[in-house]
């Protein structure tokens, strides 16, 4: 939201008042709470007739600052609040020297000078400043409409880059851009979003969380262009300065504070194939996609059923349309006797025509309006009324009905919708209705993953999930949305999923094809590779099915091609994976985030690194002609093996079956022998594929998962002169080595392979 008009004016209607300058300040050890002035005081009289803001500021985790700015303190807190999972008190160390008082947590020191203007600085662990917030930075407005907002800015250094604030569809970098934190159905094609995140990172090695579950705005750069600014309507605003100093830092930092992703099975990594949305199928139909895969020899690891596998105005009743699928224990006893998991659809609403409605209505698990009657609308589904996940009982009572979908056979669900939460209503536990608007699909979310770990196991759970929000990131997986089959539409959910990997999602789909419209063929097999090098895969459609022989013969053997590839990647991915759940780094990472220090890398959109050692630039063209960035060293095309020097920029043209692949120097590559499936034995003669770097003395390291993504197996490469020499421990197996363009050789225990 903008307050000024201009530089010199405030907008009409609008009056703010900032912090001025100290008045005093109370240290602890470990934190403490300063009380800013909104006038300058000479003399006594001053200090009357005038507001006094309280800033606390303290650090609830290494590497973490926290600001709490707070004009009224007696605003009653009704939450729903975000949980801080790694927060602990007490994590910074305060000390005075003369004026200055300083907190230090980590590599990460904020200071604040009793003397002069007001304003807080941070600096890293070399003294370096990596933001501030100075004169007009620290403030209230209250608005015509009697509206009272809290709101901070931090500089924007010359240069700085601004990223993440959830999955959006708009320009990568978020410089320029109004940001407002505001879950909407609103598709991939404009700057609403299903997947608000409060939290930034800057190219400088920092992040920013604004520690509020509801509407907070932002303006990048937009209304101030030197700041960031971002405000609450609220009697406090609080903030998170996250220390780095790479953007890894940053995203581990925030993640241990906001809670890591769980790791996916195994399983979950094959591709998925869907009955697409609104199209016309049963058990017939869907057998003939299963079986029409295998015998096109593309591997299918989950099939999924949207909507319809109930019954048309009754989402949700979780009963099997009868008239569809008659039979639907054998069904799915079928599909799993072919290999297959199965998942399906869900939303948190009950139709009104669902038996379910009166029985939830009765036990008091629907959200009501204030005059206490049903909140229901019908927009979507006929009738529908929103189950109140702030009620125990009602979560209890949902996951119930869940609870003999997976003793029938299901294995995970794909939880849909949730963003359009109203506010006119009153909430089991008393929230807020504003702050519970972007927050309820956390608790939607929560409860089918916890239910999915209670009767799958750890380890076993996975979600298909469109709306999230901070903290979200603990139940993957989380898909891109309704976007059109268009190569345009393809660019903006590659958009999307790299800047919600920015804001701490490990994990992240998409609409292999697009969902809206049929696309074009040439669209639908470009699509296919950059779905299939994606952490998770997915066909799914609107009104069309996604089987590939609907797109042509090249579309089957595209779709062959890259599967296989994807299962064979898989001991590497995995352990990728295995680190998104360690670590909070994502499995699809922006350029910036592997290679912060190059400045090409920072506003690229375009391409990614799949983990560390792998380029993916997806190819956006019918003819196959593409730009991709190669930073430096030498790059080795995985699938042609052209080697090339970067930095270089590089115009290439690519078949369908093809695209920039490159495998960075120095990498290892695990690769299965199975290609046939994603979850299978990994250390059953897997081959090494090495990158080795020019150095001489090079070594490298490389681990092999199991299926619940623990250590099984590290090799160790070590390049002596003319020969490179590779260990294994942990495995008395055979393994091949293999160099990239060169020679090859097979073992146990330990094999050497000549460089030339």
């Amino acid at each position: 939201m903008k307050f000024t008009d201009g530089f010199w004016l405030i907008r009409e209607g609008v009056h703010v008042t900032y912090a001025t300058e100290v008045r005093d300040v109370r240290p602890e050890s470990k934190r403490f709470t300063a009380h800013a002035a909104v006038k300058k005081v000479t003399r006594r009289g001053d200090t009357l007739n005038a507001p006094l803001l309280t800033v606390e500021c303290f650090s609830p985790a290494e590497g973490v600052i926290g600001v709490r700015v707070t004009h009224h303190a007696g605003k009653r807190r009704p939450g729903p609040d975000f949980t801080l999972t790694g927060a602990a008190d007490g994590a910074g160390e305060v000390r005075q020297d003369g004026t200055v008082t300083e907190l230090t947590s980590g590599p990460l020191t904020l200071r604040l000078d009793r003397e002069g203007p007001w304003g807080l600085t941070f600096h890293d662990a070399h003294g370096r400043e990596l933001t501030r917030a100075d004169a007009k930075s620290t403030a209230f407005a209250t608005t015509g409409d009697g509206a009272h907002h809290m709101l901070g800015r931090l500089a924007l250094g010359v240069g700085e880059q601004i990223y993440g604030l959830g999955e959006r569809f708009t320009p990568f970098v978020k410089n320029g851009q109004v940001v407002d934190m505001w879950q909407a159905d609103g598709g991939t094609s404009s700057e609403q979003a299903y997947k608000n995140v409060p939290f930034y990172l800057s190219s400088r090695g920092y992040g920013v969380f604004v520690n509020h579950p509801g509407a907070v705005s932002f303006e990048v750069g937009s209304e101030s262009v030197g700041q960031v600014q971002f405000s609450v309507e609220d009697q406090t605003l609080e903030y998170y300065v996250v220390a780095g100093p790479t953007p890894k830092d940053v995203l581990t930092r925030y993640t241990a504070l906001t809670g890591r992703p769980a790791l996916p099975p195994a399983w979950s990594f094959g591709l998925w194939l869907t009955t697409s949305f609104t199209t016309s199928y049963d058990e017939r139909t869907v057998t003939k996609f299963v079986d029409g895969m295998a015998e096109r020899g593309i591997p299918l690891s989950v099939f999924h059923f949207d909507c319809f596998w109930m019954r048309e105005y009754q989402w949700c009743d979780f009963q099997w349309d009868p008239d569809v699928f008659p039979d639907p224990d054998g069904m799915l006893a079928r599909l799993k006797a072919k290999g297959l998991r199965v998942s399906a659809w869900i939303n948190p609403y009950i139709a009104q025509k669902s038996p379910l409605f009166d029985e939830a209505a009765a036990l008091g698990h629907l959200v009501r309006r204030p005059d206490g009657d049903i909140w229901q609308w019908d927009l979507w589904q006929a009738g529908m009324g929103l189950v109140d996940f702030t009620s125990p009982a009602a979560r209890d009572w949902y996951a119930g009905k869940l609870k003999p979908l997976l003793d029938q056979g299901v294995d995970c669900f794909k939880t849909d919708f949730g963003e359009r939460i109203p506010t006119d209503v009153v909430w089991h536990d008393g929230s807020d209705p504003e702050r519970m608007h972007n927050y309820y699909t956390h608790l939607f979310n929560r409860t089918v993953f916890e239910l999915l770990e209670k009767e799958r196991g750890q380890g076993e759970a996975v979600l298909f999930a469109r709306s999230a929000t901070a903290g979200g990131q603990q139940y993957p997986v989380h898909w891109g949305g309704d976007c059109w089959s268009s190569f345009e539409a393809m660019a903006e959910s590659l958009r999307g999923g790299l800047s919600l990997s920015l804001s701490g999602f490990g994990f992240w789909s998409h609409d292999i094809g697009g969902f809206e419209g049929t696309p074009d063929p040439a669209v639908f097999k470009r699509w296919l590779a950059f779905g299939l090098l994606s952490s998770h895969s997915r066909l799914h459609g609107s009104s069309s099915y996604r089987v590939p022989w609907e797109f042509g013969e090249e579309a089957v053997d595209v779709a062959r091609r890259f599967t296989l590839l994807k299962h064979r990647l898989m001991p590497y991915l995995y352990g990728v994976a295995a680190e998104a759940h360690r670590t909070g780094v994502p499995m699809m990472r922006p350029m910036v985030l592997e290679f912060p220090r190059d400045p090409a890398c920072r506003p690229l959109d375009r391409q990614y690194m799949l983990g560390s050692d792998l380029l993916v630039a997806p190819v956006f063209t019918e003819d196959g002609e593409v730009e991709v960035y190669l930073p430096e060293g030498t790059w080795t095309h995985l699938l042609s093996g052209e080697r090339v020097t970067g930095p270089a920029w590089r115009t290439e043209r690519h078949g369908y079956d093809s695209l920039p692949l490159y495998v960075r120097e120095g990498a290892v590559l695990p690769l299965a022998s199975d290609d046939r499936r994603p979850d299978g034995d990994w250390l059953d003669a897997p081959t090494l594929l090495v990158h080795p770097a020019a150095d001489a003395g090079h070594a490298a390291e490389v681990t092999v998962p199991d299926l619940l993504g623990t250590p099984a197996a590290t090799f160790r490469v070590r390049r002596e002169g003319d020969v490179l020499r590779v260990t294994a421990t942990g495995t008395d197996r055979p393994f091949t080595v293999r160099v990239a363009g060169g020679a090859g050789a097979e073992g146990e225990g330990e094999v050497t392979v000549p460089l030339s």
